[in-house]
């Protein structure tokens, strides 16, 4: 599933709470073949209790991330986590994935990523992809990715599931030149964040 890169941790692909398997193989095998580092499927984990606001009946992406950024997942660089459940930020409806940008934890949420706009279901290939690209863009940001202005490339904003299947599977020649620096540069963690508002 993995790229050997000469002894560089790789990234961990986590499902959180109940999620497809097929998805958590398919997000990983992305992950490992965009960034070019080994990526491993851990155990699941379960839901922070702390993280369900019982008003909205979603789950607070910021609780998640600072419980998961309190875990040590030794001898990994970056870590996806996966859930099933629909994720928020305080400030917008809902969110398909979230990253503090340059940190070490993205999440990925597929609740509205299995849906259409008009309450339709897609084929399951069109949401693993959707998957897929929000797993890349949010780690994008795990290594400093900005969002992009190139509407061709990965770091493109998304507003929606319809905007986000006009995205393709690959970033611009800029990012994956930004993207390449970060790669060879020793782990960091900074503590700004990048929200992504109804999109990766």
């Amino acid at each position: 599933m993995a790229k050997s890169t000469g002894g560089r941790d790789g990234i961990a692909v986590m499902p959180v709470g109940e999620v497809p398997e097929l998805a958590v193989k398919i997000v990983a095998t992305h992950v490992a073949e965009a960034f070019q580092v080994p990526a491993d499927v851990l155990p699941a984990c379960e839901l922070p209790r702390e993280s369900l606001d019982a008003r909205r009946l979603q789950y607070d992406a910021g609780r998640i991330l600072g419980a998961l950024e309190r875990r040590a997942f030794a001898g990994y660089r970056k870590v996806v986590a996966v859930f099933s459940v629909d994720l928020f930020i305080p400030i917008f409806t809902h969110v398909f994935g979230e990253a503090r940008q340059g940190g070490r934890i993205a999440l990925v949420s597929l609740a509205r990523l299995v849906r259409n706009v008009d309450g339709s279901v897609p084929s399951p290939a069109v949401g693993w992809t959707r998957a897929a690209k929000v797993a890349l863009h949010e780690v994008g940001h795990l290594f400093d990715l900005p969002h992009c202005q190139d509407e061709r490339c990965l770091m493109h904003f998304s507003g929606g599931v319809d905007d986000l299947d006009q995205t393709p599977l690959q970033f611009c020649r800029y990012c994956a030149l930004i993207l390449h620096d970060a790669l060879s540069a020793p782990p960091a963690v900074s503590g700004r964040t990048e929200p992504a508002p109804d999109g990766p």
